[in-house]
């Protein structure tokens, strides 16, 4: 009795093939021996199954459901075949299982057959030809018994086995095998050699450090120390105590090293050797240090914690430092506080040689490699581009070429490395990008001229036996024929295709070996099918396929095909754009077209004539008639681009004009014909293959794929047309072939092999090149690590199955190819590549010229702008501070070409100023007084100054005056005009212009302006109105792999696999993860002008950010930092508080009836100034709002704990104080640990401390110094890098005191005076309206800065907000970043609340979505402000009010499509009064 399969085992789970395969076999016994050691399943099957999938099943079958025993599974195969195996077509369908099994038994029993000549004589005779040789005759039984076994007990197929032999061609063999051997005999000396000088080293440093102590030893019993020795305490023993010039630390020491692999446990005392890859320290008590490092031998990592006497530190960490090698002795321990497994109680330490032993390239001649992947390459590609490039420079390659896949954003960087060599160095990046090539050139109708719509068609499909024209035959053919729009007649039959139909094919068509054997052959069927759609055109699903097996069947039977055709799966793809699939079943699902029996040719032929039908009737509502008209509609549609199959292409840029043609294929494939993937049809790399060399890439390309696929010559010979050179790859890259199931032409290395062959003789028969190419993915071998992470993160099955695809040396290629024979081998390897190469031209990825945008008559612009604005302030003859300014400026400015950027900034204020929106300026700009005149900033740079609006008096000279330089105008006492008795403007923050271009004009400068985040969109669509629509790009951005999210792949990928990991090694694995390209992005505000008449391919290519198509956004492909020096760059940034200002303008206006302009707020309020003191402005005590000490709470810059703190501290009394606490909390290490510690430890005060960048050039000048040398001090130290020894002596030498330096060497970053004079002033306005408009402050507050308002937990009175506010504070600890700021928001209602004011109740008529409203002296929250209701929501539900009362709840849920969620929120909160749930009435309410 039989059982099937998976009844008998019915736990054990497979997938795919596997499944499909046994689930009809029928299992007939199990048996086991004596000893249970071995379990035999025997099967019996009608199909066959071929004996890589028996393995696969006998694996399974132990992992699932026998676990760790060490039972041997078994199973034993018996078969019942259709007719159609006959024993020449069985050997044929099973000769790779007779391999298999061969190589189990013997490899060279397997080699023997494989390189066999077989043939079959009276049906069941095998003529088996082998290779003569001693060893082939005595094998030559063991063959014949498998063979025999095979037929007669395994398929009941009795055969007759003749054996003959032919004779070797040995010299061939012979000399292959001289070449392997010199090269690995090349290989081991080299090897040895190295061993030996390493050795060598080590033997000359042992005697070096023996003679020392033999030396040391004779002087001590020199001095008479041999006899009796007396012992004294010491205080404490030396940190080296042996005088072993390489000990470090401790004891001397020799013991053997084990590898950091081997130590996953405590382990006792070990000794270790790596690279010291992280260094901390931290003071503790006692006067002791704690060292902590981190050492990997590239196997693994481990941390070393050591405790060391803080007089010993400076010794030891003079030598332990980052990316130094050691070696360890130490014990092993789990550490208490992270209880990780680390080395402490270090016994020594002394210094290693560098144990890795970089690869070289040795060879005479040097290869070059074609096809490299980078970081930049789309999450695959691990290595830096400089990396890269570096090693093949180093290597002695004259070129390497950078291709990453579908972008060419590593190319600036590759650049930077080609601009650090020297002028004369020869070497060169080769550009080029591999490409997703769409075959674009092939028409929806094919040999088509002008024939109708309406003429007659054949409408056809056939199953075949498998995908190859050549290989594989034809088992159905079925037609109609279409005649005027209506079928007409049919044509059905199955075919004898004279061998088994496979399993899979049945499976899928229904067909059986049974019902095709007493079918007619193609022989009969062909003549009667053409004479059928004789006159017609053709039409097919997927017609490429149906016709190509016609066609190749006319060849067999010397008929020349000559077919117009029409394909179906093309038409559909014009026709029906928004469908994501093509199958048929899709289409004909789509068209409400019914399709039966799917993979039987006649319904299917059928189902395609009624699809033919509907798009000839759609074809005609577009007024197309004819095929010629198809294919025209056909050419412009991006749409079917889009979702045609993609092959890769290496495209290299020869020429400049080349890189150019480059970079528009790149935006085309981005802008136009994106779809997954960067699509390049061939249509337009034709048009601009002017300057480019195309290579037909790897195994995903369009000629490998044809010849995976068995395409016909002709297919295959057009192919190979295309290209300028042909590429092949090392086995190994193509090795995922043999297990795929996809792949059924390759099942062992050695058909990979004659792949290569082909291609090779290709190359040969058609004059192209054959370049053998590593496709680079990461730089050496141990990097296939990160690869292998980032792979499985992206959730790629096969991740931990890398392919080798690193650069390899030209040995090691030569070695892989030298199964071509060594002349070929050197021709693949070096002579075509290196052709290549020299048609490559150097060129540089990006222009070397600056090209900033041109607007006539700019410079005159400006200086009447300027100087007219100066007359209005200054009058007619203006002050000589004023002109010498100005002028000075202008020159300046104007000398290097930089008016046009003052323009241009100058029209995008005006602009935003007169749609009634404040401008603030960022960065430097505000040091500039032709920016103050040209309206760009409000920042006035000149010394602290009064003028009259009146008379035009002005006062910069006196005394009074000069007490305020470099501080603020707006500090000084009020004053009336001595002239005229008007009262005086005070005015001027003493900014120097050279801190924006430097004193020669050499300093790049940025104008940086915060536009209101509500005009932001207004501002750069009025770019596009200042220079031209397609003048102007956002400036993009490239997204990288973070640590954080680097270190989230790890952790999780060795997790996933049960496979523990130090933190330390996670970190190490981490470094080489990071940086991988991710996506694209634009600057949150850069725009990038290009001058008229300039392409912007011809600067880099374009794209939408992040690859939306549904953006009309285009964004530089390049980071913006990668051609800053070529194309202006404008900073047009949102920012919240011009927003907040015009609210506030607005909310005043309705409040007092009045317009309100808050430009005209004074800057020396001395209610504001008090806000910077303490509580009594706002009418409160500290105890009302949490103890806070001063009232500067939600004001901008100001309003954080952290400055908060700082102005606790400080006491700032005058605007300039304020400013300088801006520069101060902005800087990095400018404050804390710095001028924090000068001040409380009185060396400094406010008013001394450097707080901004412009500090620090005008200290240093009025000490004497040189103001150039100032500058560069200054632009150093902002920038982090510190002072030069020579800079500390200047400094010195000018009398700068030793603490000024210290804070100059501390800081890593600093603000300059102009920013935060900016960022003050508009805050100074602010707190302007938080004193004297409270209720206009908080709502303008809420409604913009607030970002986690809640209604729920802040409007229900100050009752209910304090018990939420203990409970925040309580968890304290444990806070959400939302929670953090929910509790910072509560802050401002809680101070709200002290002042007095209150909320309404919300009314979801009267409520705004998002603003805050003032009704009768109180604030209504806007809808918004309920948890769980979105923006959009919101709005919703404030445009369904409109509309009138709601009937109910339910009522106000169809209106709003609010969520149920949120709903009965509303309904806890009274939200909805008396509201019904539902629109019905009860009887009871009549």
């Amino acid at each position: 009795m039989t059982k099937l399969f998976f009844e008998v085992f019915p736990t054990l789970h497979v997938k795919g093939n596997l499944l499909t395969l046994f689930e009809n076999a029928e299992v007939s016994k199990v048996t086991t021996n004596r000893e249970r050691t071995h379990l035999k399943i025997h099967i019996f099957a009608t199909h066959l199954i071929q004996k890589k999938q028996i393995r696969q099943m006998e694996q399974a079958i132990k992992d699932q459901l026998l676990g760790m025993t060490q039972i041997d599974i078994r199973i034993v195969e018996k078969y019942q075949l259709s007719g159609q195996y006959t024993p020449e077509n069985l050997l044929n369908e099973y000769r790779e299982s007779i391999l298999y099994e061969l190589s189990e038994h013997s490899i060279i029993e397997r080699n023997m057959f494989q390189n066999a000549a077989y043939a079959f004589r009276d049906g069941n005779i095998l003529m088996l030809q082998l290779e003569n040789s001693i060893v082939a005759k005595g094998k030559q039984d063991a063959i014949i018994e498998l063979l025999r076994q095979i037929y007669e007990e395994r398929f009941g197929m009795p055969v007759q086995i003749e054996v003959s032999y032919t004779e070797t061609d040995m010299n061939k063999h012979k000399k292959l095998n001289e070449i392997q051997l010199q090269q690995e005999v090349n290989a081991i000396v080299e090897k040895n050699a190295a061993l030996r000088k390493e050795h060598r080293e080590e033997q000359k440093e042992e005697q070096k450090a023996k003679k020392e102590e033999s030396e040391k030893t004779a002087a001590k019993k020199d001095n008479g120390f041999s006899g009796a020795r007396t012992f004294q305490k010491r205080d404490y023993y030396p940190a080296k105590r042996d005088d072993d010039p390489n000990l470090i630390y401790g004891k001397n020491f020799d013991d053997e090293t084990i590898e950091l692999k081997e130590v996953q446990g405590e382990m006792g005392e070990i000794t270790i050797r790596g690279q010291i890859i992280s260094f901390d320290t931290r003071e503790i008590r006692n006067e002791k240090t704690i060292l902590m490092f981190a050492v990997t031998d590239d196997t693994d990592t481990i941390m070393v914690k050591m405790f060391v006497r803080n007089e010993h530190l400076p010794e030891i960490i003079s030598e332990l430092k980052k990316g130094v090698f050691v070696k360890l002795k130490g014990v092993t321990t789990i550490d208490r506080f992270d209880s990780e497994l680390t080395i402490a109680s270090v016994v020594g330490i002394k210094r290693a040689a560098n144990f890795r032993v970089p690869r070289k390239d040795t060879y005479p001649e040097k290869r070059v490699e074609l096809h490299c992947h980078t970081k930049m390459s789309d999450m695959d590609g691990v290595s830096e581009v400089s990396d890269i490039v570096k090693r093949a420079h180093d290597w002695g390659h004259k070129a390497i070429a950078i291709t990453d896949h579908g972008v060419v954003q590593a190319f600036t960087d590759a650049n930077h490395y080609i601009e650090r060599l020297d002028k004369e160095d020869p070497f060169k990046v080769i550009y080029g990008v591999e490409g997703y090539l769409v075959d674009d050139l092939t028409e929806i109708a094919v040999n088509a001229s002008d024939e109708s719509l309406d003429d007659t068609y054949v409408v056809f499909d056939i199953e075949t036996t498998g995908f190859s024209s050549i290989k594989d035959k034809i088992i159905e053919i079925g037609a109609v024929k279409v005649e005027g729009g209506e079928i007409t007649e049919k044509f059905s039959t199955f075919v004898d295709p004279g061998i088994p139909i496979p399993f899979q094919i049945t499976k899928l068509t229904s067909i059986t070996d049974e019902m095709v054997m007493d079918a007619p052959s193609i022989e009969e069927v062909l003549p009667q099918f053409l004479e059928f759609v004789k006159g017609a055109v053709l039409v097919a699903h997927n017609a490429g396929f149906d016709v190509g097996f016609i066609e190749q069947n006319c060849r067999y039977q010397d008929i020349v095909p000559d077919f117009v055709s029409v394909d179906t799966v093309a038409l559909a793809r014009v026709l029906m754009p928004t469908l994501s699939k093509y199958k048929l079943d899709a289409v004909a699902k789509a068209l409400n077209v019914s399709l039966q029996s799917h993979h039987r040719a006649v319904d299917d032929a059928g189902a395609t004539a009624e699809i033919f039908v509907k798009f000839v009737a759609m074809l005609k509502e577009r007024e197309i008639t004819t095929l010629k008209g198809v294919n025209q509609f056909g050419n412009l549609n991006p749409n079917a681009i889009r979702k045609l199959p993609t092959y890769h292409v290496i495209i290299l840029a020869a020429t400049d004009e080349g890189r150019i043609n480059l970079y528009r294929l790149v935006s085309m494939s981005h802008l136009e014909y994106y779809g997954r993937r960067p699509r390049i049809p061939k249509s337009e790399l034709n048009r601009y293959r002017k300057g480019l060399i195309v290579g037909s890439a790897c195994e995903a390309g369009e000629l490998y794929q044809a010849l995976l696929n068995n395409k016909s010559a002709e297919n295959i010979a057009k192919i190979v047309d295309f290209y300028d050179y042909l590429e092949i790859q090392p086995l190994g890259n193509n090795a995922f072939m043999i297990e795929s199931e996809r792949v059924s032409m390759v099942q062992s290395m050695e058909d990979i092999k004659d792949l290569n062959r082909r291609i090779v003789k290709l190359g040969e028969e058609f004059k192209k090149p054959v370049v053998a190419t590593c496709d680079v993915h990461f730089l050496d071998p141990k990097d296939e690590m990160y690869r292998r992470i980032i792979m499985a993160g992206k959730g790629f099955a096969d991740a931990d199955t890398q392919p080798p695809l690193y650069l390899r040396t030209t040995e090691e290629m030569l070695e892989e190819f030298a199964y071509l024979g060594s002349k070929k081998a050197h021709e693949v390897v070096i002579d075509n590549p290196n052709l290549i190469a020299d048609m490559v031209e150097k060129i540089a990825p990006v222009r070397p010229d600056k090209c900033p945008p041109v607007i006539e008559n700019s410079d005159q612009t400006l200086r009447k702008i300027c100087y007219d604005k100066a007359h209005s302030m200054y009058g007619e003859k203006l002050p000589s501070i004023v002109t010498e300014r100005l002028e000075r400026e202008l020159n300046s400015i104007i000398s290097n070409g930089f008016a046009v950027m003052y323009i241009i900034a100058q029209k995008l204020v005006w602009k935003s100023n007169d749609d009634g929106y404040l401008v603030g300026s960022r960065g430097s700009v505000g040091s500039s007084f032709v920016a103050t005149m040209a309206g760009i900033t409000e920042v006035n740079p000149l010394s602290p100054h009064y003028y009259c609006k009146k008379c035009f008096y002005s006062d910069f000279e006196s005394e009074e005056v000069r007490k305020f330089a470099g501080g603020c105008g707006w500090d000084m006492p009020d004053k009336v005009c001595p002239v005229c008795g008007e009262p005086l403007v005070k005015d001027g923050f003493d900014i120097p212009f050279e801190t924006f271009l430097g004193f020669k004009g050499n300093k790049e400068p940025d104008i940086d302006l915060n536009f209101s985040g509500d005009y932001q969109s207004n501002a750069h669509k009025y770019t596009e109105v200042i220079f031209g629509d397609g003048q102007t790009y956002r400036a993009g951005t490239i997204g990288t792999l973070a640590d954080k999210t680097a270190f989230g792949y790890v952790k999780n990928y060795y997790e996933e696999r049960n496979n523990k990991k130090r933190n330390c090694e996670i970190d190490r694995i981490v470094q080489g993860c990071t940086g991988i390209r991710r996506s694209t992005g634009q600057h949150p505000g850069g725009i990038i002008v290009l001058p008229l008449g300039e392409d912007i391919n011809s600067f880099t290519p374009v794209q939408h950010p992040a690859n939306d198509m549904n953006t009309d956004i285009v964004t530089t492909h390049f980071d913006y930092h990668s051609i800053d020096h070529n194309l202006l760059k404008l900073d047009i940034l949102g920012h919240d508080d011009p927003t907040i200002i015009k609210m506030l303008e607005e909310l005043v206006e309705q409040l007092t009836g009045e317009p309100f302009d808050a430009k005209k707020i004074r800057l020396d309020d001395p209610g504001v100034m008090s806000l910077f003191a303490d509580t009594s402005s706002l009418g409160i005590k500290p105890e009302d709002i949490d103890g806070c000490p001063v009232g500067c709470l939600g004001i901008p810059e100001f309003g954080t704990e952290f400055v908060i703190q700082m102005v606790v501290d400080t006491k700032p009394k005058t605007l300039s104080d304020l400013i300088r606490i801006s520069g101060l909390s902005h800087g990095t290490d400018v404050w804390l640990g710095n001028a924090q510690a000068l001040i409380e430890s009185g060396k400094a005060t406010i008013s001394t401390a450097i707080c901004t960048r412009d500090d620090i050039m005008t200290y240093l000048i009025n000490t004497g110094m040189d103001s150039e040398l100032s500058f560069t001090i200054m632009e150093s130290v902002r920038k982090g890098k510190g002072l030069k020894p020579e800079w500390e002596e200047a400094m010195l030498a000018a009398g700068v005191p030793d603490w000024y330096i210290w804070s100059c060497k501390k800081i890593k970053y600093m603000f300059p005076k102009a920013h935060a004079a900016a960022y003050v002033m508009m805050a100074y306005r602010i707190a302007y309206c938080k004193v004297n408009y409270p209720l206009a402050y908080y709502a303008a507050y809420f409604s913009i800065r607030a970002t986690a308002f809640s209604y729920e937990l802040m409007c229900q009175g100050k009752e209910k907000l304090n018990y939420y506010m203990k409970d925040y504070k309580r968890r304290a600890d444990s806070l959400t970043q939302k929670d953090q700021a929910t509790l910072k928001d509560m802050k401002i209602v809680q101070e709200m609340y002290a002042r007095g004011y209150e909320f309404l109740p919300l009314d979801i008529y009267r409520a705004k979505a998002t603003k805050f409203q003032i009704i009768d002296g109180k604030l209504m929250p806007p809808l918004s402000s309920i948890e769980g209701m979105g923006d959009k929501a919101a709005d919703a539900v404030e445009l369904a009010a409109l509309d009138g009362p709601y009937l109910s709840k339910d009522d106000f849920r169809q209106r709003t499509k609010v969520s149920k969620t949120v709903i009965d929120l509303m309904a806890d909160l009274g939200m909805f009064g008396d509201l019904p749930d539902s629109n019905q009435l009860s009887l009871f309410d009549l």
